[in-house]
């Protein structure tokens, strides 16, 4: 059967590549210790759970509008305001989908033209850089720096804008590198878009998992920026809700009808009672359980990055949210793909070669900390000796 050739120009997501190996090595009798999916390890906290079920008991097993039903968009609209400190954001400004992703799908199909050129960071999410190509724009790519940080030059950023720039995407807190905008940063970038009328894409997704006593800062937070930008965010990751598939996008009321008009074009909509389970997760009686996530994610990250740098040959970052590093491997003398596939492979680690996020990528590896702090450790001991392994051999 033909393929159309557009589907040439999709890429895809290379944590569920080495997941699927990871675990035929694993039905071949192997131990592989997973540190490559971007999963929560928790169970969804039980208040969640006993929602649904509720949900279900009660009814709720059937169609709702596109856009999500009226009450989780309001509590998902009041939920957005209460973390970033605003009073911008109504019901109309929110779309409810399967999972965070449509929304990258959705709002670059909304406001993205063929020919468009598009900033996005590098490393970074792939799926931007998929979805750019898709539409067949332009993308852009804006390296992030080890020495900053993991954060752009905003000098860098503004180098790049041209007369065909439509859309800068930033993500704060990061995937791959756990790197955070300062609010100065922001302020900059807003300031740009609003000089050279860009729509900018903030994806949030992580922005309840930061570290050192920091508090999230959205782009939106400056005046006039609600009107230009998309916000990704959703359940899955602040949650733990990664399999019960519920995201959202705030935008412009105008923007949102026709994103929701995809969405009737695509999925429909997102299922009914996990909405309502999405209500009970914004309220105040979850909170408990994502302060213990954040706390056993940093005790994790503090382990990971102590480990790490206790290796010869790696020298890694300490983020200041989500639950990656982005270790610096250059000096084993391996490329990225090369140093993953040796973990998996013969050391029983299993990571992602930073190139699967962008060839700014390239020199690095990324590790999800979502594992128990034991498991972490014995990682480290495993990383150590494989490489010590690896250079006597040599």
């Amino acid at each position: 059967m033909h393929i159309a050739s557009r589907i040439n120009n999709l890429g895809t997501e290379t944590a569920f590549e080495v997941l699927a190996r990871a675990r035929a090595l694993e039905a071949h009798g192997r131990e592989i210790i997973h540190l490559e999916i971007g999963e929560p390890d928790f169970d969804t906290p039980p208040n969640i759970i006993a929602a649904a079920k509720q949900a279900l008991d009660s009814g709720w097993t059937h169609y709702g509008p596109s856009a999500g039903l009226p009450q989780a968009r309001e509590a998902i609209a009041a939920y957005f305001n209460r973390t970033r400190s605003i009073s911008k954001y109504t019901a109309d400004h929110v779309v409810v989908t399967p999972g965070a992703k449509p929304i990258i799908f959705f709002g670059l199909q909304a406001t993205i033209e063929p020919g468009d050129e598009v900033i996005y960071p590098n490393p970074g999410f792939p799926i931007y850089e998929s979805v750019i190509n898709f539409l067949r724009a332009h993308p852009v790519p804006l390296p992030l720096r080890e020495e900053n940080g993991f954060r752009f030059e905003l000098a860098d950023l503004e180098a790049r804008i041209t007369p065909r720039t439509r859309m800068i995407i930033i993500n704060s807190p990061q995937n791959p590198t756990g790197g955070v905008l300062t609010r100065d940063d922001l302020r900059g970038i807003a300031e740009l878009a609003e000089r050279h009328n860009l729509i900018v894409f903030s994806d949030e997704i992580y922005s309840q998992i930061m570290y050192d006593g920091q508090k999230h800062c959205s782009i939106t937070e400056f005046d006039g920026m609600e009107e230009r930008t998309i916000v990704l965010d959703g359940f899955s990751k602040t949650f733990a809700m990664t399999g019960w598939r519920l995201g959202y996008g705030l935008m412009p009321p105008d923007i949102a009808k026709v994103v929701a008009r995809l969405q009737t074009n695509c999925t429909s909509c997102a299922p009914s009672f996990t909405q309502i389970a999405g209500i009970e997760a914004l309220s105040d009686v979850t909170l408990p359980y994502v302060h213990q996530f954040v706390e056993e994610f940093e005790r994790r990250r503090n382990a990971i990055v102590a480990g790490l740098n206790t290796i010869p040959g790696i020298r890694c970052h300490k983020p200041a949210g989500a639950f990656y590093v982005f270790p610096n491997i250059t000096q084993t003398g391996m490329s990225s793909q090369e140093f993953a596939t040796y973990m998996l492979e013969v050391v029983g680690v299993a990571c992602l070669s930073g190139t699967a996020f962008g060839r700014e990528g390239e020199g690095y590896v990324r590790f999800s900390y979502a594992n128990s702090l034991d498991n972490i450790r014995r990682a480290i001991e495993k990383i150590h000796a494989g490489l010590e392994q690896r250079a006597v051999a040599k």
